[in-house]
């Protein structure tokens, strides 16, 4: 249901999980090999399935439980594909000269948790509304 202030916020953050996958950070050293990239297997991964849990959340608009804890778990991915990050960026060698595009791409899984948790926010405000509703008949 697009009328859901949840529902939107989950789209934004497919559309920023499709971004990230455009704009993930590369690491180029000076001879022009890619030190890091989105070609990776556990980036692409994690990302996938970043996209896959929000797309079945959105799915899952009647079921506001499930909804609330693929969110959750879609967060801990986050969490993790930003340690994946910064593991990366920490493990190249310090004495190589290495241009650095990743632009906005380390940031993009932050503000997708943010978004997340806006999200469950609003999935727990309506359960709240059902629960105070059904009280009353």
């Amino acid at each position: 249901m697009l009328q859901r202030i949840q529902t939107i916020y989950l789209i934004i953050v497919a559309l920023i999980m499709g971004a990230l996958y455009v704009w993930f950070p590369v690491l180029i050293d000076e001879q022009g090999n890619v030190l890091i990239g989105n070609k990776e297997p556990l980036i692409f991964i994690l990302i996938f399935l970043s996209i896959a849990l929000v797309i079945i959340s959105i799915l899952l608009f009647k079921k506001r439980q499930m909804q609330f804890v693929l969110n959750r778990l879609n967060i801990i991915l986050n969490f993790v594909l930003l340690g994946v990050f910064v593991y990366n960026l920490l493990a190249l060698s310090g004495e190589a000269l290495v241009v650095s595009e990743k632009g906005i791409g380390v940031l993009l899984p932050i503000i997708s948790i943010v978004f997340l948790v806006m999200a469950n926010k609003a999935i727990k405000r309506d359960e709240d509304l059902v629960k105070s509703v059904d009280r009353l008949r």
